[in-house]
């Protein structure tokens, strides 16, 4: 399998988050072309805040290999890694990450910081970038406009029948 058909098992994932009403991101761990974990946002459902994908996977991963160390896996993920999740992949020791879409808002894989190149760190990360990043962008943005528009709904509800 090649970086894109990773990626789009990486998309089902995140879809399954999307079903639960979790931002739809999911994550996939691959060591020696066999796909380890899987794992998608559970936030909102566990209402923990480890609960990013990259670390559900990370995890899984963990014990699947029987060592915090994944020196030797590529870690597939929809969205680039915020800061908690860019720290994982460091002190997992993944060598290379892959993402789709871009984090405006938190990416810390070259967006607003690059942390998993940071060569004062005792470890860096190869990065593949911008991987069905038009269908990654695409489910983030059509969560978010669904849930503006849901919120909308709720404040005319309530305004209309005089709910404060």
């Amino acid at each position: 399998m090649n970086d894109q058909q990773y990626m789009q098992l990486a998309i089902d994932e995140a879809r399954k988050a999307e079903v639960l009403g979790e931002v739809p991101i999911g994550a996939v761990i691959v060591h020696e072309d066999k796909v380890i974990a899987t794992a998608f946002n559970l936030r909102e459902k566990l209402q923990t805040t480890l609960s990013h994908a990259e670390i559900l996977a990370i995890d899984k991963a963990n014990e699947i290999i029987g060592s915090w160390r994944l020196e030797e896996c590529t870690l597939y993920v929809t969205l680039e890694p915020c800061p908690m999740c860019a720290g994982a992949i460091l002190q997992a020791r993944i060598p290379r990450v892959v993402y789709g879409a871009k984090d405006l808002k938190a990416g810390c894989a070259g967006t607003l910081y690059n942390l998993l190149q940071d060569d004062r760190f005792n470890h860096q990360v190869e990065l593949v970038l911008g991987v069905m990043e038009e269908e990654t962008g695409e489910l983030l943005t059509n969560f978010f406009k669904k849930l503006r528009q849901k919120k909308r709904q709720k404040r005319t509800y309530l305004d209309e029948n005089n709910i404060r």
